[in-house]
């Protein structure tokens, strides 16, 4: 369903180019569940907006079902960290927004967006405003806009992050059900290494920027896979262990080294004299025999 290849992108930045993507390659078969994690800045919403034909990549090419990527699809729907929803419309008005954006029959889209609704938990909630829903019901609002065109694709960018723990944990499972009904093929953007094993069928593991395939980790537990304890609960914990290790590998190596377990001495040159002060009346910049230049408030004495 998508295929990627050698896919880069870099931004220009004041300093000159920031690679945010260099030479990846994924593909990601039809119906399949990828959620993609890594440490912030490596590229994963930047990823997801190409695949969206958002953006066009500095290198490489992208192809959904066939057909490259070089434009925003109507097959290819993309859910935020925020619900973005219009304030001055009702729930209902919000879900059926891309019908009239495609300029779509909304007689012939009504029924739909009703049983969205339904499934989603908000009937009864059609004619409310979005300041009168909680964060987790104007999520779900969301959601259903999102399914409204009936996509073949859903690229969600940290969808629950702002939810609190028990909402977002609702949301999970109730977004494993809308998987398994309608066949989507998903590219979910998290941050929790617990929702990643709850949701994915693979999840794809990047290094830091410039975001490269670290590892990809198929989750074979079978769906659906509830919360808590349950009969797949060791394999949930070895899939958590093996991501939270892949993770970590790299702050590991960042840290100074131990011996006998206390951590190993390090050795600091003595700081250079101040030598001039600069300004009067404003923020001062000290600068020292070593080249370095430090602000310091007004009216503070060096020390």
């Amino acid at each position: 369903m998508i295929e990627l290849t050698g896919v880069s992108r870099s931004f220009r930045g004041r300093t000159g180019l920031v690679e945010a993507l260099r030479g990846l390659s994924l593909t990601v078969a039809e119906g399949e569940f990828v959620a993609l994690v890594g440490r912030s800045g490596c590229g994963k919403s930047t990823l997801l907006r190409l695949i969206a034909g958002l953006l066009p990549p500095s290198e490489g090419e992208i192809t959904v079902a066939g057909e490259r990527v070089t434009k925003a699809r109507r097959d290819i729907a993309m859910l935020f960290q925020r619900p973005a929803l219009l304030p001055w419309r009702s729930v209902i008005d919000n879900v059926l927004l891309p019908v009239e954006i495609f300029g779509w029959r909304r007689a012939a889209h009504r029924e739909r967006a009703l049983r969205l609704l339904e499934m989603a938990g908000l009937a009864g909630f059609e004619t409310r405003l979005p300041h009168e829903l909680s964060g987790g019901m104007q999520q779900r609002v969301s959601l259903c806009r999102s399914l409204i065109g009936d996509p073949r694709v859903m690229l969600m960018d940290e969808p629950f992050s702002a939810l609190d723990a028990i909402t977002r944990e609702e949301l999970s499972v109730e977004l494993q059900r809308v998987h398994m009904d309608n066949g989507l093929t998903i590219v979910f953007v998290t941050h929790s290494i617990d929702e990643a094993v709850l949701l994915a069928d693979r999840v794809v593991v990047l290094t830091p920027r410039p975001g490269r395939i670290r590892e990809v980790i198929n989750i074979r537990i079978p769906r659906p896979r509830p919360l808590g304890r349950n009969a797949h609960l060791e394999e949930v914990a070895r899939c958590s262990a093996d991501l939270h290790e892949l993770l970590m590998e790299r702050a590991r190596r960042c840290r100074p080294r131990t011996w006998g377990g206390e951590r190993a001495p390090v050795r600091r040159s003595a700081p250079a004299a101040p030598r001039t002060t600069i300004g009067h009346g404003r923020p001062q910049i000290t600068e020292c025999s070593g080249g370095c230049r430090a602000r310091r408030p007004p009216g503070t004495r060096r020390r």
